[in-house]
């Protein structure tokens, strides 16, 4: 069975590494062009393209996959199977119908619930206690294709994008291993999803990243959480940028303010201390256990609290 995987980032390569780990005949890997990263904008190849060098693969990275060139390029491997992981971008109708055994697809949420392109940021941030893996047929739709297998993994408070990114990433390698010796037969199972539970998870922009503390303690933990490592979430201090990568899951003494607090608006400092920075929200409180001031590195917020001296009854936002 010659398989052609489609993957980009960190949770696409235990997939890829699984399959060649098992031995299966992956005969390219087709990937996102390198991009600018960092402060000094290096061009840097996505983590797929690296592992895939490393194994002595061919590597296709078509700015556009849905150019007839770069299908061509594709359909050149003469693959059996695709196999696709977070690879970014959408597959045209004439490459989902080439490979003879079809696509399939590693998605990170528990279909057809969250989808998209960030299943994992959104459940996180809309406080989900349990998300998952499907591997899926890939259709023309968004994540719309019938599912052969899911399996659930929990969210706990120590978790944040960056653990579950990890942990889903080996739970769905897991999971396509499973089931490679049913898609090479032609007998693996088709499950049609529910439209009627379909929700979606778009890709996050800038105001997805910004804290609006008038909401509970609980809701702004998830967003931080949800946003970490990626982006931060972010708020304004003096008029400038001031990012929040880290936070105490809330307690109830969190939501027991003190009468001298009980007045404050959302968004002022409370306390400050070896603990962090406490920071009034709408039912009560949250602390902050990193923080990263405009032009500066992160750091533990109680450092931050204790160098910049800042106040109780400064007000962030």
């Amino acid at each position: 069975m010659r398989i052609v995987f489609m993957g980009t980032p960190e949770f696409a390569v235990p997939s890829l590494q699984a399959l060649l780990d098992g031995g299966y005949d992956v005969v390219g890997v087709v990937t996102q062009p390198d991009r600018p990263k960092g402060r000094k904008r290096e061009l840097t190849p996505p983590p797929v393209k690296v592992v895939a060098l490393e194994r002595g693969l061919p590597v296709l990275q078509p700015e556009r996959l849905r150019a007839p060139e770069a299908v061509e390029e594709v359909k050149a491997l003469r693959p059996d199977l695709i196999v696709t992981a977070a690879y970014g971008q959408i597959l045209p109708k004439s490459l989902l119908e080439a490979p003879k055994l079809g696509c399939v697809n590693v998605h990170g949420s528990l279909l057809p619930r969250y989808r998209g392109g960030a299943p994992i940021q959104r459940s996180i941030i809309n406080g989900e206690s349990v998300t998952g893996v499907t591997l899926m047929f890939m259709a023309a739709g968004l994540d719309t294709g019938d599912m052969i297998d899911r399996v659930e993994v929990p969210i706990e408070d120590g978790d944040t994008s960056g653990t579950m990114f990890e942990k889903l990433s080996l739970a769905g390698s897991k999971l396509l291993l499973q089931w490679l010796p049913s898609l090479e037969a032609g007998t693996a199972p088709r499950e049609v999803q529910d439209e009627s539970l379909a929700t979606f998870a778009s890709n996050l922009t800038r105001d997805d990243e910004r804290l609006h503390w008038e909401q509970d303690s609980r809701s702004l933990f998830n967003r931080v959480r949800g946003l970490y490592p990626m982006a931060g979430g972010f708020t304004y201090l003096n008029g400038e940028v001031f990012k929040v990568w880290g936070c105490r899951a809330p307690e109830e003494a969190d939501r027991e303010l003190a009468a001298e607090w009980e007045a404050e608006a959302p968004g002022t400092v409370l306390q400050t201390g070896p603990f962090g920075i406490r920071v009034r929200t709408g039912d009560g409180s949250l602390v902050l256990t990193e923080v990263q001031p405009a032009g500066k590195k992160a750091l533990p917020a109680a450092d931050y609290a204790r160098g910049a001296r800042l106040a109780p009854g400064t007000v962030l936002g």
